[in-house]
């Protein structure tokens, strides 16, 4: 087995799971230790984090990263999944105007609360909704707090709207395009959606499966890692020796001055490795740097 530490920006196709794709990566990086930070449906494409070795520990860190995505909203159909992979429940004529269109969704925009889907790997009483779903069984799900942050209008071409949207995590497009149709009175469905980042991952930085399996059939499996301390470039870097390093390693604070008390920064040791995410703080009235996140082998 290998031990590699990095991301790999897959560009999920569509008709792939999430977890099938965390197959394919775990099969060409030869380890067990891969995960992904944040389902994508199977219909849908698009960027998908895939941690690998030591990286997995910045897994809470991920999934807490808005998501940009690209959709087409098709008015005028519902159905039991919210996208075109569910049955068909309701069609109504969409008699609505690209004005009250334009409003309505700018009425999305911001603060709102939303209620997950039934087909979404929510775990209630430690069972997936979607397998509840698939039994015929709705349960009662609880409104969440998320933020829109822009909700671009691309192209309007009846029954068909497309869309790019900025949103915080735990966002369900699905969710967001059944609500819009709502509101217009004639229902709607995702018949099309795109991931189109991650936080600061984009599909610039994506590869293709295909991609990922050349690299692993010509021995170069670790071309198709960004390093992890990418995710965290917005922090900035303290160097330590080995000593200093070491005490970062075992968890003990160590006493550093000068640093903004409260902001997170990279570490690294002596060799130029990343070892950890630490924080400024105090430690018996003197400036000190505590440990947060370990990433070292």
């Amino acid at each position: 087995m290998n031990e590699y530490c990095g991301i790999i920006i897959l560009n999920k196709p569509v008709g792939v799971s999430s977890h099938r794709c965390v197959g394919m990566v775990r099969k060409a990086l030869n380890m067990k230790k891969v995960g992904h930070t944040g389902t994508l449906d199977p219909d849908a494409s698009g960027v998908l984090p895939i941690l690998a070795g030591p990286a997995t520990r910045a897994s809470d860190f991920l999934t807490m990263e808005d998501k940009r995505y690209r959709a087409t909203i098709l008015l005028g159909t519902k159905t039991d999944t919210l996208d075109m992979a569910g049955e068909v429940i309701e069609k109504k004529p969409v008699n609505v105007t690209e004005e009250e269109i334009r409003t309505t969704i700018a009425e999305f925009v911001g603060n709102i609360q939303q209620v997950p889907p039934m087909y979404s790997a929510i775990q209630v009483n430690g069972q997936r909704l979607y397998n509840l779903a698939r039994q015929g069984i709705e349960v009662e799900r609880k409104a969440r707090d998320i933020t829109i942050f822009s909700i671009d209008i691309e192209k309007i071409n009846l029954p068909y709207v497309k869309i790019a949207v900025h949103c915080s995590k735990g966002t369900y497009i699905r969710t967001l395009a059944s609500d819009i149709g709502d509101k217009l009175g004639c229902g709607g469905c995702i018949s099309e959606l795109e991931r189109t980042a991650s936080g600061p991952f984009t599909l610039e930085n994506a590869i293709t499966p295909e991609e990922l399996a050349t690299f692993a059939e010509n021995g170069e499996a670790e071309k198709a890692l960004l390093p992890l301390d990418s995710f965290f470039k917005n922090y900035e870097a303290i160097y330590l020796d080995k000593k200093r390093a070491d005490r970062v390693k075992n968890g003990v604070p160590i006493y550093y001055r000068g640093k903004t008390q409260g902001e997170m920064y990279r570490v690294y040791d002596e060799n130029g490795s990343f070892i950890a995410l630490s924080k400024a703080d105090t430690e018996d009235g003197r400036e000190c740097l505590k440990l947060i996140k370990g990433f070292y082998r």
